[in-house]
């Protein structure tokens, strides 16, 4: 997610038909087990991982050096070759989805997120090799693995566990995650890091962008080196477990009362910085739930999108990763589990008090407060074209549409993305300023919510849903405008006795 500017971007590729189909495992946390997964060791090292990097640059010259040869001695591309660029051969392809899925971490997680994005934002054929990525993670070797959780629980945390399965079950960019059973018959999924990861996010990034920089052509209007210093910030947050199980706790509280969703305790005796051991649960991924009647998938998405709002105008804190895979479905409970809260954020007062009066506008056709609160908001600075400023108003119209009308939204027929695409190339021409930090993981959650309606075909009525949350955020504001307003006059009221006496 690269904010604001690009929920516009983001967004085209979650409404797109044809990305749909293809992105319904996007991003996914923790990936079950590929046929191409293999038992590998992680490189745990910063010069261990830059070596890797280094070899993958080196064979990618040596790769296209090869095609080039090959293409001049008259030889025909491979059938399905991915490429019209010697660099992205087919065997360089190998070698980028090898490397990264052997070193993992912050070039894998990075690697998968591209694989989601549209061609006009990155090249088509390195987009398919991100898309094999995607659908590729290695695991540990079981040394590795124990020595990670012992190094963080101790030499007897088998004695927790009545039973532990040495082989995981899945396993994803950041780390793996095992079946444990605790003494007392409880099931627990534990999730354990790969080493390394989180000291190398920095130079991982750095090192993958060197590689690819080719190949991967970010217009000036996107800002891209304040959105990476964002995601570095951000996965660094993910990579702490500690703060995901403060983070599950938190939403757990939350959430106490909430008849349709469910939150899994963590086990705090088997959990620390690298490693997380949560309540095994059972269900299915939302994508896997296309096939209910309408009426169990409006009130899925109902929900997905009312929590959505509730996070940020409510809490005002969020889990901001809607990736299928976090979301489980229990038919049977008719409850959604919510899963991994390392993306977890809170937001200031500040910025909420401005963001909801921008959908508030977008909801009732105010373009002025739009524009007003959007620069509040330091999306624009003011001295933006008027050309990008009617770009800027009209896309958060459209995006503003679902909650403005009191009659059911159908998310599976909307027209979003081909009236906003059309915006897209004025916004990144004039844009001035990369937008507010917050928007960055706020905007991946709010176009992950929308998708999920999308892929449902939701048909819900967001119009209520919206004002019920508008007006009880309003009302939150007066009560505490009252109760400051109160203290004033008595604190004042207190001072002019003092003066009198004195």
């Amino acid at each position: 997610g690269l904010s604001w500017s690009l929920l516009y971007y983001e967004i085209i590729s979650p409404f797109s038909k044809e990305v749909c189909n293809d992105i319904v495992l996007m991003e996914v946390s923790f990936l079950q087990l590929s046929d191409r997964a293999r038992e590998r060791k992680v490189p745990a090292t910063r010069i261990s991982r830059l070596v890797n990097f280094g070899g993958l640059a080196v064979g990618l010259g040596l790769g296209a050096i090869a095609e080039v040869a090959k293409q001049s001695m008259g030889a025909k591309r491979a059938e399905g070759a991915l490429l019209d660029s010697p660099l992205l051969s087919e065997a360089n392809a190998e070698r980028i989805v090898d490397t990264l899925c052997k070193v993992r971490g912050a070039a894998l997680k990075i690697g998968q997120m591209l694989s989601i994005q549209d061609n006009s934002f990155i090249n088509p054929q390195l987009q398919k090799i991100f898309e094999r990525v995607r659908q590729s993670a290695d695991f540990m070797p079981a040394w590795q693995m124990n020595k990670v959780l012992e190094e963080e629980l101790g030499v007897g945390w088998r004695e927790k566990l009545s039973s532990f399965a040495e082989k995981p079950f899945a396993a994803a960019s950041i780390g793996q995650v095992h079946h444990g059973m605790l003494q007392d018959g409880r099931e627990v999924a534990m999730k354990i890091q790969y080493p390394g990861v989180v000291e190398s996010i920095h130079s991982d990034i750095n090192n993958l962008m060197s590689v690819l920089k080719m190949s991967i052509v970010l217009p000036d209007g996107l800002f891209a080196d304040s959105s990476l210093e964002v995601l570095q910030r951000e996965l660094a947050w993910e990579c702490d477990y500690k703060r995901e199980a403060e983070s599950a706790k938190h939403f757990k509280s939350l959430l106490a009362d909430d008849p349709f969703f469910h939150v899994p305790f963590v086990v705090d005796e088997l959990s620390g910085r690298r490693v997380l051991a949560m309540e095994l649960v059972s269900g299915v991924p939302l994508d896997s739930c296309v096939d209910l009647d309408q009426e169990t998938r409006n009130q899925i998405c109902f929900n997905i999108l009312q929590l959505c709002l509730r996070e940020l105008f409510e809490f005002r804190f969020m889990q901001t990763d809607p990736n299928w895979a976090n979301f489980f479905y229990n038919a049977e409970q008719n409850k959604i589990i919510l899963l991994d809260f390392g993306a977890c954020r809170d937001f200031p007062e500040a910025f909420t008090d401005d963001y909801v009066q921008v959908v508030h506008a977008a909801s009732i056709g105010d373009r002025e407060t739009v524009l007003e609160k959007s620069k509040d908001l330091k999306f624009l600075t003011g001295f933006e074209a008027k050309a990008f400023q009617d770009a800027h108003v009209e896309a958060v119209m459209i995006l503003g549409e679902a909650f403005a009308n009191s009659d059911p939204f159908d998310f599976g027929t909307q027209s979003t993305t081909q009236r906003i695409q059309s915006l897209i190339p004025v916004m990144l021409r004039h844009r001035l300023t990369p937008p507010p930090e917050e928007t960055y993981s706020l905007h991946r959650k709010m176009a992950g919510s929308f998708l999920i309606c999308s892929k449902l075909g939701a048909k819900i009525a967001c119009k209520d849903m919206f004002l019920d949350i508008y007006n009880s955020y309003q009302q939150r504001r007066l009560e505490k405008d009252g109760r400051w307003s109160v203290c004033l006059y008595k604190r004042t009221q207190k001072e002019t006795l003092w003066h009198l006496r004195d």
